[in-house]
């Protein structure tokens, strides 16, 4: 069962509670530095640390607490903050900053909240000037055009500011969720490869056993045990390569991996005896110095010769093919050539034995080729890089240092 971890409680407070802490301390900091501090908290004379601070102070909390859940309500408390600074005696320095405020949860509602809303919000703050602006004028008060407009253009700013970060998150999304489903379409073309050429290879080999088998049941009983057997060594071989697979699909973050070890060339000897059990002699020839591989050059290498040869026994016609093997420096090189009956044997069909193997070499940025040769026949070849010394011994590190 899969848990989600517990936000910490420090996470789970709202910021409405940091805010009033913050003020709070302020506060009570300066009851112990100013006499007289709840006189000059509330009866302003035109200082700035007084009244204009106790607005700012609830402005501020109240609007932490609403941004959240109601984000149309903290900009209306921003704007009656700075609507009630805008009545102070002398210089009213609040009216800016709770105007600010206001914008501030502005851009915020244009990132995190639907387009309606953050049109009702940006709305708000333009409506307020707008009223102001007539009432002024109305009243016989002196008003500014200028400020007003650029007060006005300060909100257009906000509600860019904000547009411009959804924009931003949203094509971020859409990165990761391209690269998410990259990642399950690789994973499934992963998954089907593994599965073509490993139930592919054994039952075909089955197949030709059990009819073999049939065909001689009669007449040749010993012949029929061996095919038997063959197809029951196969059946269990591809049981068990299924159950590791499904093994590893199911297992759950932080479980073991499963302990079996995939395939690789040095499976070829017992690739080359099922392979004559089905009819089919295969001669492999290896060259070159013989040595461990990365897991995945080395598994790779194996299915590509595993199809090769499970091409050669379904479709060739042929009892006979060549497995070379070439270990260089630099790369390795896997070759299966077959004397089938010609380009007609490979016809193509919807199979996806030569597509899987061809992608198997692209992952690795190896080279591929397959197709008819000249004097008939098949051939299949592969060459995979293998990497340098310093990129091993680094991949290693990697892999142990954890």
């Amino acid at each position: 069962m899969i848990t989600e971890p517990r936000t910490p409680l420090l996470r789970r407070l709202p910021a409405g509670v940091w805010v009033a802490a913050f003020w709070t301390t302020i506060v009570v900091f300066r009851f112990f530095t100013r006499d007289n501090e709840l006189h000059h908290l509330f009866d302003y004379h035109g200082n700035t640390e007084d009244m204009p601070l106790v607005v700012t102070a609830v402005v501020t909390t109240l609007v932490a607490f609403l941004l959240v859940p109601l984000p149309l309500a903290a900009v209306a408390v921003a704007l009656a903050g700075g609507v009630y600074a805008l009545g102070m005696w002398a210089v009213p320095p609040a009216a800016p900053v709770q105007f600010l405020i206001a914008e501030a949860v502005v851009a915020y509602c244009v990132v995190t909240r639907s387009r309606p809303v953050s049109t009702i919000a940006a709305g708000m703050p333009l409506a307020l000037l707008a009223g102001l602006f007539a009432w002024g004028s109305v009243n016989g008060y002196p008003v500014n055009p200028y400020a007003y407009a650029g007060l006005a253009a300060t909100v257009l700013i906000a509600w860019l500011i904000g547009n411009t970060v959804r924009q931003s998150r949203s094509h971020a999304e859409a990165l990761r969720g391209r690269a998410s489903e990259q990642a399950v379409t690789a994973e499934r073309l992963r998954i089907a490869r593994e599965l073509h050429d490993m139930v592919a290879h054994n039952i075909g080999i089955i197949a030709i056993q059990a009819g073999m088998g049939s065909r001689v049941m009669d007449t040749q009983p010993a012949e029929t045990r061996s095919a038997l057997e063959a197809i029951e060594a196969t059946s269990r071989e591809t049981l068990a390569g299924l159950r590791r697979m499904l093994g590893a699909l199911r297992q759950g973050e932080g479980e073991s991996a499963p302990l079996e070890v995939a395939p690789g060339l040095g499976e070829l000897d017992r690739l080359v005896k099922r392979t004559a059990g089905a009819g089919v002699r295969v001669a492999l020839t290896r060259s070159g110095e013989a040595r461990v591989l990365p897991p995945e050059v080395d598994l790779a290498a194996f299915r590509i010769v595993q199809e090769a040869v499970t091409n050669v026994v379904k479709h060739s016609g042929t009892r006979d093919c060549h497995v070379t093997v070439d270990y260089g420096a630099e790369q390795v090189a896997v070759t299966v050539v077959d004397l089938g009956a010609g380009p007609s044997a490979h016809a193509p069909g919807t199979g996806y034995g030569l597509a899987g193997m061809r992608e198997r070499v692209a992952l690795l940025h190896g080279e591929f080729s397959a197709g008819p040769r000249p004097g008939g026949g098949f051939r299949v070849a592969a060459r995979l890089p293998l990497p340098s010394p310093t990129e091993a011994s680094a991949t290693a590190a990697l892999e142990v240092g954890p």
